[in-house]
């Protein structure tokens, strides 16, 4: 029988370990192919541009395959898709460890692995918010850290298999160690909400279908893959029903904010080790910033989701996103000043603690625009807008250091676009809490019954008089950004 809702624990726990691990064998591995960048530089002598297309491609491949992972989730089994998303994430980082040349690279390493993580990657955090509701952003934020401890450990133990066995090495033990996620691909024990069925009974009221069917329908759930078959009209309804928080105004001012958040944050991480080793830092202490970047995000991580779970902060968690946000742009800003090791690690403090602060609040804002039945399209959605940015941003970095001869036009861009993503979630924000003041002053005004509705909107039956006749209107506020 489906639960009434999130049971908050119990097995969910589990799910959020699984979620853990999904987290270090994709983003945190990704985040180290950075430490690969000089030695791919090196052995194959191509310029900045052009090799910062490997990690362009791997983010892109991942975030623009986010959906495909979601489709497998939703309707095949989210453990299906996990564990063939481990076994061609491996695949492709086996393969990349007898590459000749970076073409071979971009194919193996970017496209292979990259969708090996798509299918893994949005599935996983989406089983979280199906599990857990009051406890959502702690849930979240323990999930999310294994991107920042995964981070911290694999920085040195990677930069320690490249001194040992040279990069081919390095990757073939980075492709058995990503073979865990079909460990993790089996702890996903999927569960039923009921509120995952409401629309049944909408659907079973539509004309179109047969009085036979409908009883059928009312014994089974209405977004079968047997009933999709059945039914051409069924299939198109239920692609409809999982798709329409496409059309809400607050989803899509979530949308191109976030374009702008992923176009900053990408090359931070490409080019901070290179970027640290071009003013004199040895290797080994630029690969301990990417450490220490990485232990802060775990912090950022759990503190912020267990701040936003408390009562003073939960109705501010949009507040909490876009202020992590404003401040990884001006640790950008301030980065090309940074010149030596001991300036450089409080910046890596910085940034660490703030990006691990918005990325546990992106599934959690997301949740509160289009409620949890949804959530799992719609973060294939959200995480599918960072693709492009993520493919652009590093070589066009890597085109103005090559250009100018130095970061800062580089660094720069990043922190001007992540605070530009910021101020235009804020004006959005404050904009719908005017229009929402507003509406409520009319209805005090002329005696207003207020009904919230489940999505969040706020319906007012207003009873007014015109011309000595009365009047009952209804005014409805459609952008409903968040609850």
């Amino acid at each position: 029988a489906p639960h009434t809702g999130p049971p908050d624990g119990g097995w969910g726990w589990m799910i959020v370990a699984g979620c853990f691990l999904v987290t270090i064998c994709t983003r945190a591995v990704t985040r180290c192919i950075s430490i690969f960048f000089v030695e791919f530089q090196a052995y194959f002598g191509q310029d900045y541009a052009r090799t910062a297309w490997i990690h362009s491609i791997v983010d892109c491949a991942t975030m623009l395959c986010a959906p495909l992972g979601s489709l497998i989730s939703n309707h095949v089994s989210c453990q299906v898709g996990i564990m063939l998303g481990g076994l061609l994430a491996s695949t492709g980082l086996i393969l990349s460890s007898f590459a000749t040349s970076l073409e071979h690279l971009y194919v193996s390493l970017g496209v292979l692995t990259g969708l090996g993580f798509a299918l893994c990657y949005s599935p996983a955090i989406a089983m979280v918010g199906k599990y857990f509701n009051k406890r959502k952003a702690l849930a979240y934020g323990i999930a999310m850290s294994g991107s920042g401890i995964g981070t911290f450990i694999l920085a040195p133990v990677v930069q320690l298999l490249i001194e040992q066995f040279s990069w081919h090495g390095a990757l073939l033990i980075l492709g058995g160690f990503v073979l865990n996620l079909c460990v993790c691909g089996a702890l996903m024990r999927p569960i039923a909400l009921k509120e995952d069925r409401k629309t049944a009974p909408e659907f079973l009221e539509q004309d179109y279908v047969p009085e036979a069917q409908k009883r059928d329908l009312k014994r089974m759930s209405v977004c079968s893959p047997l009933i999709k078959v059945w039914s051409h009209e069924c299939l198109c309804y239920c692609s409809w029903k999982e798709y329409d928080f496409l059309l809400m105004p607050g989803f899509l001012v979530l949308a191109v904010s976030i374009l702008f958040m992923a176009y900053g944050c990408s090359p931070l991480f490409v080019y901070l080790v290179p970027y640290a080793l071009s003013v004199g830092v040895s290797h080994h202490q630029a690969a301990f910033l990417m450490s220490i970047l990485g232990v802060i995000d775990i912090i950022g991580n759990i503190t912020f989701g267990w701040l936003t779970d408390r009562r003073c902060l939960k109705k501010h968690r949009h507040f909490c996103y876009l202020f992590a946000v404003g401040m990884d742009g001006l640790c950008c800003l301030f980065l090309p000043v940074l010149q030596n090791f001991p300036l450089l690690v409080p910046f890596s403090f910085t940034f660490g603690y703030f990006d691990g602060a918005y990325v546990t609040l992106i599934p959690v804002v997301t949740a509160d625009v289009v409620g949890t039945s949804s959530l799992s399209s719609a973060l294939g959605v959200v995480y599918f807008l960072h693709a492009i940015p993520y493919l652009v941003s590093p070589p066009v970095a890597g085109w103005l250091v090559d250009t100018t001869g130095s970061y800062t036009a580089s660094f720069l861009l990043c922190g001007f676009s992540m605070i530009f993503s910021s101020t235009l979630l804020c004006f959005a924000r404050l904009a719908k809490k005017i229009k929402r003041t507003h509406l409520q002053s009319l209805a005090n005004d002329t005696g207003t019954k207020q009904h919230i509705w489940t999505n969040g909107a706020i319906a007012y039956s207003v009873t007014a008089e015109l011309d000595q006749k009365d009047v009952e209107f209804l005014a409805v506020d459609t952008n409903s950004y968040g609850n």
